[in-house]
């Protein structure tokens, strides 16, 4: 069976399946507090998977519940939309509301998120059938090297290319036949053993770039979803030139070479949009920035305008791509923003509608700070301890310090801008700054942070109001 038939698309068994406490307790491994938020990024989720179970005419109606999640920097926003993502591996892109602009002016054309977010999935996509023909693709790979390190005879190449021709077949007589077999065999041993890994042999190397063009191409021509390589690949032919690598180098080459091969790219590109179009999910962020001001003077360009232009891709509409046309109805957008100087109802009414779901996320404490420092399993204590072990150094965190470091945080988020998790950041390697430059060390094997040894050396920084404004 062809590998191509044998892969089943996303979400037949997928991670979708999840249910929402199942989603949220994932969730929970990695983000601290924000129950709410959480709660409702889960039943979207899963309500991607109920929409296909229902009756096919009803399916097409059912559009999904947009969110905005709306709290200060550093409170986790972000990192639930992306988690989300990975957890239901589905095409995600984060993109800043503010980079794009309305159309005539300068800046990103708003249906650029639907190109990037297919090129991520058609990537994806050939990455997973990549590894389906991995095993094929080493084997046909040996075989051409085989080819390099030992080719075959001019007789024995054409008896295989006219098989049925009986002057070739009777040029090549059984021993001589028994004999290359021996030593492609032995060859194949060695090959296999890593005996020949820095044997030098030459192989043909596609090169199917197009500087020139590259060069003097119009700036907007991948906006309007164009590829120069697409458009001129059959005038053009492809280059080969010559190279020489050794056999470890050239083994990597054609493993490419013969997976590419045996992966159909036109049923990666149908799955890849497939994907995009049932599962993909937009993180849209800043949505704030892109408010209008109506107490504002002159003229307020592009806030309203991109509002605008991002409301059909929300609402549902074809976007070209240079993979065809892809169908936004059904992408989940999950927008996001601090909203500290404007409020969701100040977007457009239309807009507005796009998102019918509204969290608000809490600002963090100490005891979240503590929490995210040592509960998640990507925790920051957890990271910079496994970063000193590269050094073979120890280093331990006692309960006193981890609570003083949650505390610094609480306390100049207060005394200066609130930037969430992001200052535990700052102060850790604050904290470590002389460590991390002392090592390698070979006389310091264990590292023990106390309580007194993060005021000690946080205690200046955080009174001095000018000090603490660049390094915290």
């Amino acid at each position: 069976m062809d590998v191509n038939e044998k892969i089943k698309p996303n979400g037949q068994n997928g991670p979708d399946r999840l249910t929402p406490r199942e989603i949220v307790a994932e969730l929970d491994k990695y983000i601290i507090g924000q129950d709410k938020a959480k709660k409702m990024v889960a039943i979207a989720l899963r309500n991607r998977w109920r929409r296909r179970q229902v009756a096919e005419d009803l399916r097409e109606e059912i559009m999904p519940n947009n969110i905005i999640l709306i709290g200060s920097t550093g409170v986790g926003k972000t990192e639930i939309a992306r988690r989300l993502a990975r957890l239901a591996e589905a095409p995600f892109i984060k993109v800043e509301a503010s980079k794009f602009t309305e159309v005539g002016y300068v800046g990103r054309d708003v249906e650029s998120i639907i190109r990037d977010l297919t090129d991520l999935a058609v990537s994806a996509v050939k990455a997973e059938w990549n590894e389906k023909v991995q095993i094929k693709a080493e084997v046909a790979a040996e075989e051409r090297l085989l080819d390099l390190l030992f080719p075959k005879t001019e007789v024995n190449r054409k008896r295989q290319e006219s098989k049925t021709d009986a002057m070739f077949q009777s040029l090549q007589t059984e021993p001589a036949e028994e004999r290359q077999q021996r030593t492609r065999e032995k060859l194949k041993k060695q090959l296999n053993e890593g005996k020949l890994e820095n044997r030098t042999v030459e192989i043909n190397v596609t090169s199917d770039s197009f500087p020139m063009l590259q060069i003097f191409s119009p700036v907007g021509i991948e906006e309007m979803g164009l590829n120069i390589q697409d458009l001129f690949g059959g005038m053009i032919p492809p280059k080969h030139r010559k190279r020489k690598m050794t056999v470890g180098e050239a083994r990597h080459v054609l493993i490419a070479e013969e997976a590419q091969k045996l992966i159909d790219m036109e049923k990666v590109v149908t799955e890849a949009i497939r994907r995009v179009e049932e599962s993909g999910i937009v993180f849209l962020d800043e949505i704030d920035k892109i408010t209008g001001n109506s107490e504002g003077v002159g003229p307020d360009v592009s806030r309203e305008g991109v509002q605008r232009d991002i409301l059909p891709v929300v609402e549902g509409t074809s976007v070209v791509t240079k993979y065809g046309m892809v169908k936004t109805d059904h992408i989940l957008f999950i927008a996001s923003g601090a909203f500290h100087v404007s409020k969701p109802s100040d977007l457009i009414p239309e807009l507005q509608g796009r998102f019918p779901i509204r969290v608000e996320l809490n600002n963090l404490s100490t005891e979240d700070f503590v929490r995210i420092l040592t509960e998640p399993e990507n925790a920051l204590i957890k990271q910079y301890v496994a970063l000193l072990l590269t050094e073979g150094v120890k280093a331990t965190f006692t309960k006193g310090a981890i609570r003083e470091i949650a505390a610094t945080a609480t306390d100049v988020n207060e005394r200066a801008e609130n930037i969430g998790a992001r200052r535990l950041h700052t102060i850790l390697s604050t904290l470590l700054e002389d460590v991390l430059y002392q090592l390698p060390d070979k006389n310091m094997k264990e590292v023990k942070i106390t309580a007194e040894d993060v005021k000690k050396r946080l205690k200046d920084i955080v009174e001095d109001e000018d000090l603490r404004k660049y390094i915290l």
